[in-house]
Order: C-alpha cells, then structure tokens, then sequence
C-alpha cells in the first residue's frame, strides 16, 4: 500500500498541473472506485462537472484535491491506486477506472486502479479538511506536528511499537515498510512495549522517522512492483537503500548479521538479531 512518501510524491507531480484547470468532464467506468457515493457514479460526476481545482492536499495517506465551491475531490490509493496524468489520444490503461478531462485540453487525470480497493469520493465542504480523515492524526512531515504531545500519548499507550507506529490515529502515513526501517535505525525491536520507552527514544525514534520519509520523498517513494508509480507512470528508488525490509536473510548494513523476518499481523517485520534484540533479550 502506497504510505507517505508515495502519496506525497504524487501529490507533488499534481500539484505541477491541476491547480487552475477546470473540469471538463468524467467518466467512470467502474462503480466501485466511486462507491463511498451514495447517490452514484452519475451524480459524482455531474458534481465535478465545471468545477475548478485550485490546489492539492495531503494528510497521511489520504490526498484532496481542493475545489472552487470550498468542495475536495478526495482520494485514497488502497494498495494499487494510481493518479496518472495523460493525453487524451493515449491508449486507456487496462485498469483504468475514473478519467477526467479538463477544459483546456491539456492532459487529463486517470485513475487506475488493479484491485480496486482505493476510492475517489466527493467531499462536501472538505476543502481545507475533509470531515472523513479528520480522525487521521498529523504526520511527523507536517510542521503543526505536536512532538511532546504525540510522545505523552505514545507512553500512555499499551501496544508494541509497530503497532503504534502504523496506527494511524497517533501518527500517519507510516506504514510496514518505512516503520521497519525506522526501527532499524532506533536498535528497537518491533515488539518493544511503547509505555517503557523514555522520552529521549521517543525523540530519537522521531527524528529516524522523519529522516526515513524524507529522504523516501527525495528517492520518489518506494517501488517493489510497478503498482506504485509516480503520475509520470515512473518507480521510486528508496528500495535501493533499505536496510530492513524484505531483506531476509542478507546482511546487516551495521553488523554483518544476517537480517530476519517475524511472521506479525499477518504481515512481517524485519530486523537485525544483533542490533534489535527483543526486549526480553535486554533485561
């Protein structure tokens, strides 16, 4: 699933050629990437039908797409979501889900989705913030980021460290790939509890997030496959530097240890024996 810097990444290459350009028309051409509105496919289009674009937005994972009327156009990759930007005399892509085209005949915007768990819904007075990700917590990129404030609450919490940090309530757009190398970065083990860690970890741990999702923003994002691409339809290279994740089996970038992998909510973590020892190894 595409976590912060590739949504970032493609919100940047939008926010290149949306912001100012009127919609022409839309099309969708499957129900289910509209199907969060209720009254259906026509409405939402006949909704976006003349309206203006006037910026892009992020919060997390979740990116917007302001309009004129105070409206957003909000939209949400699930695990193969790509916004695409094309001439209207290319080829439709195989999956291809929602197109719109603009007035002024530059290229328009496709989404296309494989396995149609992203969506596109219309978010009435979202513009700033639409009411569906208001319970999505600022990301550690975000300069109104609270630090003391996400630490006190983090500490409070009876949960492992992974989990806190993909839960997306605390702290968004972190997700199993950039969590893991956070840790790395940290010597914590993904297991380690969050009401033991001191608020200097906290900010250590912090600071390897921002790091890790910065320097993915510079590296375009993360590509395994080419479900993830930028709206030029081009991979990310962060994969090129990663010390953890999927990396079982190879060495440690630090110690030389091989890396492992733990089965963890039905997904994996990743770590290094040596240098993220469980907690139960510390004591």
């Amino acid at each position: 699933m595409p976590e912060l810097p590739e949504v970032e990444t493609i919100r940047a290459g939008l926010d290149r050629w949306l912001p100012g350009r009127s919609i022409a028309d839309v099309e969708v051409l499957h129900p289910r990437s509209v199907r969060n509105h209720e009254p259906g496919p026509d409405h939402f289009a006949s909704l976006l039908r003349g309206r203006t674009i006037t910026g892009t937005a992020r919060r997390g994972k979740y990116l917007w797409l302001p309009l004129d009327s105070g409206d957003a156009l909000l939209c949400h990759l699930g695990m193969s979501g790509q916004f695409l930007l094309k001439g209207a005399d290319e080829p439709a892509d195989k999956h291809l889900r929602v197109r719109l085209s603009f007035a002024d005949d530059q290229p328009e915007l496709r989404f296309v989705d494989q396995r149609i768990f992203g969506y596109l819904d219309y978010a009435d007075g979202g513009a700033d913030l639409p009411a569906s990700v208001a319970h999505i917590a600022r990301d550690p990129l975000d300069p109104l980021f609270d630090d003391a404030e996400y630490s006190a609450r983090l500490r409070r919490k009876r949960t492992e460290v992974k989990r806190s940090l993909l839960d997306q309530t605390l702290i968004s757009g972190i997700g199993n790939i950039y969590a893991d190398e956070a840790l790395w970065r940290s010597r914590l083990h993904w297991s380690h509890p969050v009401a033991e860690l001191t608020e200097e970890q906290v900010a250590e741990l912090l600071g390897h997030i921002r790091d890790v999702l910065a320097e993915a923003v510079v590296q375009g994002g993360t590509s395994f496959d080419s479900q993830y691409v930028n709206v030029n339809g081009q991979g990310g290279y962060f994969s090129l530097v990663i010390n953890a994740y999927g990396r079982e089996g190879e060495p440690c970038k630090r110690c030389g240890d091989p890396i492992r992998r733990e089965p963890w909510m039905n997904r994996s973590a990743y770590s290094c024996p040596t240098c993220q020892p469980p907690p139960a190894a510390t004591r």
